[in-house]
């Protein structure tokens, strides 16, 4: 490795580490065209055709959904926003309400309740994990609070204990995002299953995906009724369905929207369920050894993994570099250079939502014109000095790349070994 490591960087011109080809991503099994075959020809394409004479596939989704996590509800959406808007729309989230959200996270936590004219309320991250603080959180609280949500992030895991508890002190429920955490498992318990609600989102890049999808879970009979009625206007699914027509009955209960799932999507989602506990072996399996590894190298180091994490998801595999060792470097240089190395992609963590390109809440039509209010919702008001440090420190690669070999694990280990021995190149010039 020595000689790799004073060897010129990929990105000046330099031999990369790895040119061979990643694992990709999505994976479309041979079930995953079986699925789709007969979502095409059931005569049934969505939620909203008639009963053909057995649960249509958003069914069958749903309960081997909420099975998997020992539930007995679930709901499913077009997207991870639409789960989260249905889980905060069911626990009365609205104007003049508002919702504590970690700051480093993707957009969509906040905007789907800026989009409800909720406050999100941004709160900073534990340094460790890098998923919402629960000390921040409670300091956070207001009378006006109504729901806190719990995202878990990057391979690690907010501290459920600490945010249940938190719960029942308060009454304040939890809606827990569980978009980058499918499957972690807190003291042998499915995350998602600790909240009043769970969210999912089934998008392209999560490790259980349709494409564009999401998925909500509760225990509750009340609740699930509203996020059935939230998703189809109004309307949920019949106790007595009959053969030809529509087996969604009218409610109207609340006000509800349009997000449901199409057949086709609920197919795909169905049959990758089938195949992800092998995945995620494979890439627990690779990221173990990522961890041991990367900590060798002096001013890099994994994220903390909380005792109570019995078993992590690997979504965004996040390598973190020391500044008080590696003295000041630009983190996307940092990314082009180990992106050169490694021929795939690697990626900064999202930007802090109070200086987040993509979280412009100032500039939706949906906000009064009144000054007062546009401050509430203005997201530089918020200081966020741990997920700005982390935003500047760390890097990720996406979980596919953690399905390779152990030839392409050894090809990571020995990149970053190689970037950050040559991080004096990667300086601004003075």
């Amino acid at each position: 490795m020595t000689s790799v490591r004073t060897a010129p960087l990929a990105l000046f011109g330099g031999t990369p580490v790895h040119d061979r080809n990643w694992p990709v991503w999505p994976q479309g099994s041979a079930a995953t065209l079986r699925n789709l075959q007969e979502a095409a020809t059931s005569g049934r394409w969505a939620i909203s055709g008639t009963y053909q004479g057995a649960p249509c596939f958003e069914q069958r989704f749903a309960r081997a959904f909420a099975d998997y996590h020992g539930v007995s509800y679930a709901v499913p959406t077009t997207n991870g926003s639409s789960a989260l808007t249905i889980a905060m729309e069911a626990l009365g989230v609205g104007p003049g309400s508002e919702v504590i959200v970690p700051g480093l996270t993707w957009v969509a936590c906040a905007s789907a309740a800026a989009a409800l004219g909720a406050v999100p309320i941004l709160v900073d991250v534990d340094p460790g994990t890098l998923s919402i603080s629960a000390a921040a959180a409670e300091a956070a609280i207001t009378p006006q609070t109504r729901a806190i949500l719990v995202v878990h992030a990057y391979c690690s895991a907010a501290d459920i204990d600490a945010f249940v508890a938190l719960s029942e002190r308060t009454g304040i429920p939890i809606i827990e995002d569980c978009s980058q955490a499918h499957g972690a498992e807190w003291n042998g318990r499915k995350v998602g299953t600790f909240g009043t609600i769970g969210a999912f989102s089934l998008q392209q890049t999560k490790v259980l995906t349709c494409g564009e999808g999401g998925i909500t879970i509760t225990d509750s009979p009340e609740l699930y009724d509203h996020l059935q009625q939230f998703r189809a206007n109004g309307r949920r699914f019949t106790a007595k369905p009959v053969v030809g027509e529509m087996d969604l009955e009218e409610a109207g209960t609340v006000e509800g929207h349009n997000y449901c799932m199409s057949e086709f999507h609920a197919a795909v989602a169905l049959a990758q369920l089938e195949d992800f506990d092998t995945q995620q072996a494979h890439r627990l399996a690779n990221a173990a050894r990522l961890d041991a590894e990367l900590a060798r190298i002096p001013g890099v180091s994994p994220l903390v993994l909380p005792a109570n994490l019995t078993k992590r998801t690997v979504y965004d595999y996040v390598i973190r570099l020391n500044p008080d060792v590696l003295g000041p470097f630009s983190v996307s240089r940092v990314v082009s250079a180990l992106a050169a190395e490694l021929n795939c992609f690697v990626e900064t963590l999202d930007a802090p939502l109070n200086a987040n390109p993509l979280y412009v809440p100032l500039k939706s039509p949906r906000l009064p014109d009144s000054d007062e209010v546009r401050q509430m919702f203005h997201p530089g008001r918020f200081e966020l000095p741990e997920a700005t440090a982390a935003f500047h420190s760390c890097v990720a690669l996406l979980h596919h790349s953690l399905l390779g070999t152990d030839d392409d694990m050894t090809a990571i280990v020995t990149a970053v070994d190689k970037v950050v021995a040559n991080i004096d190149h990667l300086r601004p010039e003075q």
